[in-house]
């Protein structure tokens, strides 16, 4: 038994056939990017690429779970850290050329110095905080979501939340949301 494709073939990205589009009207797009970490390394990636996709036009939706929540609450989204410690990817340099080894992260104070390195290569970029972004994100149309379960687990109070927050949905409202969306998790 063959499976034949109603539509012309093309060639993909690295020469591969694909089915070419069947029809001439291009859909509108949707990303939503699911941020589950609060680290200050974690965080500028779901932000930057929300941005980066508003700006194209794209509708664009932000679900917020488990410690991806320090980006959206209140009392620590000014407060991201950076932990070198067992960062394999670690690239932090103390002196011309030298790197730190990722050991050094054990070392007390090692995550204060990294944080205060990694914060100001962000101003050094004029790259906007994590609170300015969010509010960059809303203000371009962007959708902020918290996941209720992590809400919950958290106890917290819709108060403690970034005011740009929509609501607190369930995994199933997020399941609505995204139908049709491209994902990304970080």
């Amino acid at each position: 038994m063959t499976d034949t494709i109603s539509a012309p073939i093309v060639p993909d990205f690295d020469g591969a056939d694909c089915p070419a589009p069947t029809s001439s009207t291009p859909t509108p797009r949707k990303l939503v990017i699911i941020c589950s970490k609060g680290n200050l390394d974690m965080a500028y990636p779901g932000l930057i690429l929300g941005a980066a996709a508003l700006g194209e036009g794209i509708e664009t939706h932000l679900f917020f779970t488990f410690w991806g929540f320090d980006m959206i609450t209140n009392s620590r989204m000014d407060h991201l850290k950076f932990n070198p410690l067992g960062n394999t990817a670690m690239h932090l340099v103390q002196a011309p050329n030298m790197p730190l080894p990722a050991l050094m992260g054990a070392i007390p104070g090692m995550t204060g110095m990294a944080t205060k390195m990694m914060r100001k290569q962000i101003a050094d970029l004029e790259v906007p905080t994590v609170p300015e972004m969010l509010e960059q994100i809303v203000e371009m149309g962007g959708h902020l979501w918290a996941c209720r379960m992590s809400f919950d687990m958290m106890q917290l109070n819709e108060a403690d939340l970034y005011e740009g927050v929509e609501a607190v949905i369930s995994a199933t409202d997020f399941m609505e949301l995204s139908e049709g969306g491209q994902i990304i998790f970080i």
